[in-house]
This record gives structure tokens, sequence and C-alpha cells, in this order.
């Protein structure tokens, strides 16, 4: 992700927010929310099409490009995650495919050596992201890095996903959405947090999650299930002498931010891992900052120690 870096043009920044805010307008004047289906969170894009489906689509939202090809094994295992986690991200960013093999001038103009290959173009500029397979975690950490850096620079807060749609765009005529035995499993969770029987409320969530990757309530529900399972046999009195006496060490940190958090100490949780991601490097960095967006998902989004705290891990990590 060190091309996010070059994104910090005021410029730029200013004009991708003025496009953004047009189009949301245009939207609003004839009458329509803009939302999308799950189903156009990923598209194909030739030559022809490049300059309105990915260069003027980035000044709305960021755009994730996979160039692939159908005799590239390693891409038949990338391209189903990419798939997978551009419908579970709900619209914070655009997957678009290119076939190299029909699209050789694009592939040239992105200096692609060899497929898989992952850029992003945000606001009219491209950048890479990796190139070659990659674990879901580092795929993840990458995406929420480009997320937050499209949204808190650029204003770039995606496009609104309504799954009532007709691919295409178009708002489904009375449609309605399937209802999955949620209730039940939420219910379950929620009995299983009252008994304090935390393996069985993360079960229960992780069930619901496994159909539904992006249900707010299981996405909540399970990060503080979590959260309170990895606290159940701390030792708080030895965790934090050993915060104290190792401020680099990435474990002892973690460990004090959970204690921290369940102690309704949220800024001091925040403020300690963003600390620790400016005093470490390499996959001790990255551990603190999952965490801390594991963190943020316990406290919810749209708190404003939440808002502050991912201004700060922006500047920390850029």
């Amino acid at each position: 992700m060190s091309g996010v870096v070059d994104l910090a043009a005021v410029k730029a920044a200013q004009e991708a927010k003025a496009k953004a805010e047009q189009a949301r307008a245009e939207a609003a004047r004839q009458g329509g929310t803009g939302a999308v289906s799950p189903a156009d969170l990923v598209i194909d894009v030739d030559e022809a099409g490049f300059e309105r489906e990915v260069l003027q689509r980035s000044a709305e939202v960021p755009v994730v490009i996979d160039f692939w090809a159908e005799w590239c094994q390693p891409c038949k295992q990338l391209s189903p995650v990419l798939e997978r986690l551009a419908v579970e991200y709900a619209g914070r960013f655009l997957l678009a495919k290119i076939d190299v093999d029909a699209n050789q001038m694009l592939m040239q103009q992105f200096g692609v050596q060899g497929i898989p290959a992952v850029f992003a173009v945000v606001a009219g500029q491209a950048l890479p992201l990796f190139q070659g397979t990659a674990g879901e975690e580092q795929i993840r950490g990458t995406l929420d890095q480009l997320v937050q850096v499209a949204e808190e620079r650029f204003g770039l807060t995606g496009l609104t996903v309504d799954p009532d749609a007709q691919p295409g765009g178009t708002p489904g005529a009375g449609a309605e959405v399937p209802v999955g035995p949620y209730e039940a499993l939420l219910n379950a969770a929620a009995q299983a947090l009252d008994a304090g029987d935390l393996d069985g409320a993360v079960t229960a969530y992780q069930n619901v999650l496994a159909d539904d990757p992006a249900h707010p309530e299981a996405k909540l529900g399970l990060a503080q299930a979590e959260l309170l399972r990895r606290v159940q046999s701390m030792d708080p009195q030895k965790v934090r002498r050993e915060a104290a006496e190792k401020p680099k060490d990435a474990d002892a940190q973690i460990a004090a931010a959970d204690l921290d958090l369940v102690g309704g100490h949220v800024e001091d949780a925040f403020g300690r891992l963003i600390e620790t991601v400016q005093r470490t490097a390499g996959d001790d960095r990255d551990a603190v900052r999952r965490r801390l967006l594991e963190l943020f998902e316990v406290v919810g989004s749209e708190d404003p120690r939440v808002i502050g705290a991912r201004r700060a891990l922006a500047r920390a990590l850029f």
C-alpha cells in the first residue's frame, strides 16, 4: 500500500469530493437513491468501458482491479476471495475484473508483469496493491487501508447497496428478501452470553455470519463475545505489569487494550494500540492494527471515539 501516500494531493482530494457530491446530487435529482444490487459490486471491464466503469466511477468509490486469465491457476484461487469480499464490504469498494488476454493494452498501461495482479483506482489515480496470491487476512488489511484512505482523504463513502435492487441498479418491484433463521441463532447467542457460555455465543454468531457475512448484529455480537472470551482467563495485574515493562511488545499491548476496553476505558484502549502501531513494524504492527479494527467493531463505527481513532490510525500508518 506504499502507493497510497501518493493519494494525499489536496487538489485531487478536492476534485474527488466534488465529483462524488455531484454524483449523489444527480441521483437525488432523478428521484433515485443511486443504490446498486450486490451483483453490481463485481463487474467485467474491457478497454472500451474502462474510462466509464473504472476512471469515472473511481470518483465515488474505490475501484479494485483484478487482472486475471482463464489459464491462470493462482487467479482461480484469488478471484473468488476478492469477489466474496466485494459483497461482504457492501459497496465500500467496487471490484473490476480484467481479462488480460482480451485487454493487452490495459495490462501494458498498468505495467503488469505477471498475474494475478491487483491494483486500485481512487479519484482517477492508480496504485498497485499486490501481485500473486495472498492470504485473506493480508487482503482484508489492504482493503481496510484502501477504504479508510479513500473515505478520509477523498470523501468517497462508497456505493449504497440495496438487496432488493435488480442487477444494473434497478430497484426490485416489491421483491422480498428471504429471511434466514437468524432470530433463533441470535436468541441462542444472547442466552449463551447471559449464561457465561462464551464459546457457545461465538459459535452462534459465526453461524449467522457464515450465511450472511455482513449481518450487523452478528458482527457486533461476535466481536463482543470474542473480546470477553479473550479477557476471561487473563490475570489483570500481570497483563498491566507486562504492558508497562514492554511498551514495544505487541502481544502485551494488545492484551492490555482488551482489558482497557472491557473496563470501559475506550479511548485508553485505542490510544494504546495507535501508539503501538507507531512503535512497531512488520507482522507485529499488522497484528496491532487488526486488533484495533476488531475493537472498533465492538464499540461501533458511528461512535465519535471510533471516528477519531480511525483518523489517528491513518496518520500513524501513512
